[in-house]
């Protein structure tokens, strides 16, 4: 069955249950408000007998959507108001309209407190340093997961081109795969190229986490500088929304988010979503006739062979709430990819047909039961395996240039390899987490993740070769203890990892010296560590708390970088793990001023002392990469945030990242000479960069109490070096120059179901690059509109 019958399969089934859940459910919606009737943001409102909340949002609005029937009282509470309780009454199947105020309070701080902590200031107040960003506020633009983080402090995202362009993430310095991300807690390690972050739209998460440094030991996996984990929405009520966004360079995206929760306790979902694009912008080339060989430097082309789409679909079913399972969910991801090469990894390397596909098809089953077994004990586990294909399809004997012309040669080629390679790589992944709380301040947490990747493929166009039927395996199994103490305004968390990974591959050889004599040796490469760390934080009053941590920390080489990605990514069997001594300080400061005013700082030092420190480096003909060692590097440096909000109309915000990446290999593998680029900063890092946003709700516009959002959102990096400063001289170094673009978001939304949202990115249209020569979209225009059903 094609994929997008069974997108449409599953739209039908699940709006089928949906509509009937719409039928039989009871809703209870409403505002709260302060005593001069503005909306109050970030409210805790619970229904007491249902055991159930939820946090208004920024128009103050609360929804409840359920099987009530009956009277139930209710609770709301927000930092510094009194808590107020009310009660209501509910038919089966009614709607109900309720409006609350809050009276000032009186009661101290550390009291309020307690009751009105949203789940984000509880990550935030954690020993680890970490950083939250709400997604949820985000829902109405039409960013993917990617440019959401960009906005971070200490995060830089940087891209090779348009939409479904390769990404690369750094934190703090290190990148790529130095920073593990995970879904729920379930590394992303193996979901394929159909599924990365700057193809998930950000409304499927709820909220993203980012943790710097050390890590929970909680999230198993050999992150080396960092984790993000991508919270999606839970299970609580019915739920359906979908959107539909088209922009600039012939630009779509659409979503639809649907969660149907039966008073049984059986769930299901469905999280669906696309992305198109043409990526046809202009860019800045030199050209050269392909016959004549007249040149002609500086030109502006269109991009013409860089069409991008994917299209994915999650359903999970199961049953939530019950004596054998908290929860217990079945799952499948279905998706697939279609992306046109158009550059090498620099510019002067263009093609015209050249292009890749892939798809994922992946079940997964997730289990978390709480007293599991014994009382506080709780278990969670998740298993996926993706059986997708990938394809890299290069079959055309063709040379072409930025005018689109081409010169085609008879004889059977390609533009670069002559491949019509097919493979699966048969990557699996499952997690364990086994926790039990000793007593009100102190647990204990055991967690395993293993990893299994075993990539077979064959090239059509050369089926007899036995290059493609060696062994490219991988394992990976990371093991981790954690114990976890909390008393009064101290929390500390130590904790112990276990490292073990396997690599199976053939080495060739020539056995009986004869020109073109080929035969291959398996190999069995085997690696044991172990690394371990601690965090600590406390508060010093309500308002101020300091933390540190630290964390002797090892990442293992992903398949991709052992084996290649088969694109532009060539592989090297040779590759070491890379291990780090992590620290970190953090500062935060928050506090309120006449109760509408409210201002948070936050500032935070780290130090990362790494060997064996994998990074992308040219290969020698300039048109792909490999990774490689590089002894030792050094990375220190501070970011810091200011952020001011005024009631739930204005906020203002900016960030400020400074990391200093330095070689600490004195002497190069086989000499005594110390080394030329001995202290060097490390090249192709951006080492300065910062964010700084504005936003603006106006509210009660027009009859149906809607509200219009501006939004503006700058970013800018300094210019940084592409290779060794130390080699070369100033004016003939190359170097990716200072850049800085402005971003604007408008948002109408109309009777609190109904969004409209314009967007203009690169406002000035400058010319952007996070790659050297490989230019990104100039100004670009979006439209998108969101309609929540339930």
């Amino acid at each position: 069955m094609r994929i997008q019958n069974i997108f449409l399969t599953l739209y039908f089934c699940l709006f089928s249950l949906l509509s009937i859940a719409q039928t039989k459910s009871s809703r209870v919606s409403g505002t709260v408000l302060d005593e001069t009737n503005k909306a109050i943001l970030g409210a805790t409102v619970v229904i007491k007998e249902a055991n159930h909340g939820v946090v208004t949002d920024q128009n103050g609005t609360f929804t409840f959507s359920g099987d009530y029937n009956g009277s139930y009282t209710i609770l709301i509470s927000y930092l510094g108001y009194q808590t107020k309780q009310a009660s209501f009454s509910i038919k089966h199947g009614e709607t109900k309209t309720v409006s609350y105020v809050l009276a000032a309070s009186n009661t101290e701080l550390d009291e309020v407190l307690v009751t009105g902590k949203s789940q984000i200031q509880k990550v935030k107040e954690k020993a680890f340093n970490v950083s939250v960003v709400d997604a949820e506020k985000l829902h109405n633009t039409s960013l993917d997961l990617g440019h959401a983080l960009d906005r971070v402090s200490g995060v830089r995202v940087r891209e090779s081109g348009g939409v479904g362009s390769q990404m690369s993430f750094s934190l703090n310095g290190f990148k790529g795969n130095q920073v593990r991300f995970f879904i729920d807690g379930v590394p992303m390690d193996n979901f394929g190229s159909s599924f990365q972050i700057n193809n998930i739209p950000i409304n499927m998460a709820e909220r993203i986490e980012v943790y710097k440094g050390v890590v929970p030991v909680g999230l198993g996996a050999d992150a080396l500088g960092g984790a993000v984990n991508i919270i999606t929405n839970t299970y609580k009520e019915n739920h359906l929304e979908a959107s539909y966004s088209y922009g600039s360079f012939n630009t779509h995206r659409s979503t639809v988010n649907a969660i149907y929760v039966a008073k049984s306790g059986f769930v299901a979902q469905v999280n669906a979503f696309q992305n198109y694009s043409d990526n046809n912008y202009k860019v800045n080339a030199d050209v050269a006739d392909l016959n004549t060989g007249e040149y002609f430097p500086d030109q502006t082309v269109e991009r013409f062979h860089d069409t991008y789409h994917n299209e994915t679909v999650i359903f999970n079913t199961g049953v939530v709430h019950k004596k054998f399972a908290d929860e217990l969910l079945f799952g499948i991801t279905l998706g697939q990819n279609y992306k046109e090469i158009q550059t090498g990894a620099r510019i002067v390397s263009v093609f015209g047909k050249w292009h890749t596909e892939g798809n994922i098809i992946m079940p997964s089953v997730k289990y978390k039961k709480d007293d599991f077994i014994i009382k506080d004990l709780s278990l969670e586990f998740s298993a996926n395996i993706n059986l997708g294909q990938e394809k890299n399809i290069d079959t055309v004997n063709r040379r072409y240039n930025w005018f689109g012309d081409y010169k085609q040669y008879e004889d059977a080629g390609g533009e670069r390899s002559y491949s019509l390679y097919k493979y699966k790589n048969n990557a699996g992944i499952s997690t364990a987490n086994l926790s039990y709380k000793i007593n009100d301040h102190s647990s204990v947490v055991v967690s395993n993740t293993f990893n299994t990747f075993n990539r077979v493929g064959h090239n059509e166009l050369n089926p007899d070769s036995e290059i493609y039927e060696q062994p490219k395996k991988n394992k990976k199994n990371i093991t981790g203890l954690g114990f976890d103490y909390k008393k009064n305004n101290w929390n500390a968390s130590v904790f112990l990892k276990q490292y073990f990974q396997q690599n199976t591959f053939a080495e060739s050889y020539n056995p009986t010296g004869n020109y073109g004599d080929i035969a291959y040796n398996n190999h069995t490469d085997k690696f044991n560590a172990t690394g371990y760390g601690m965090a600590l934080t406390h508060f010093i009053n309500e308002n101020l708390q300091v933390k540190a941590s630290f964390e002797e920390s090892y990442r293992l080489p992903e398949a991709n970088e052992i084996f290649g990605d088969e694109i532009n990514l060539q592989g090297n069997k040779n590759l070491k793990p890379e291990n780090s001594s992590n620290y970190n300080l953090g500062l935060s400061y928050w506090f309120y001023v006449n109760k509408k005013h409210q201002f948070t700082i936050n500032t935070s030092g780290f130090y990362r002392d790494a060997d064996d420190f994998i990074r992308e480096k040219f290969s020698p003909n300039q048109a792909t990469t490999t990774m490689d060692n590089l002894g030792g590097v050094t990375s220190a440096g501070i970011e810091a945030e200011v952020r001011y909000q005024l009631d739930n109309r204005l906020t203002i915000g900016t960030n400020v990242t400074y990391q200093n990446l330095r070689n600490n290999t004195k002497y190069e593998e086989g000499q005594t000479v110390v080394s030329i680029v001995y202290k060097d900063r490390i090249p192709n890092m951006p080492y300065l960069y910062g964010n700084a946003d504005v936003s603006y709700n106006f509210t009660n516009i027009g009859k149906n109490n809607g509200q219009i959002s501006l939004g503006y959102n700058a970013l800018y990096v300094h210019s940084f070096y592409l290779y060794w400063p130390s080699l070369g001289s100033s004016s003939s170094k190359l170097d990716i120059p200072d850049q800085i673009s402005h971003d604007l978001t408008a948002t109408y939304t109309y009777n609190q179901k109904l969004q409209f949202t314009l967007e203009c990115r690169n406002l000035l249209d400058e010319t952007l690059y996070d790659n050297f020569s490989l230019q990104k979209p100039g100004r670009s225009f979006t439209g998108k509109i969101k309609y929540t059903f339930l």
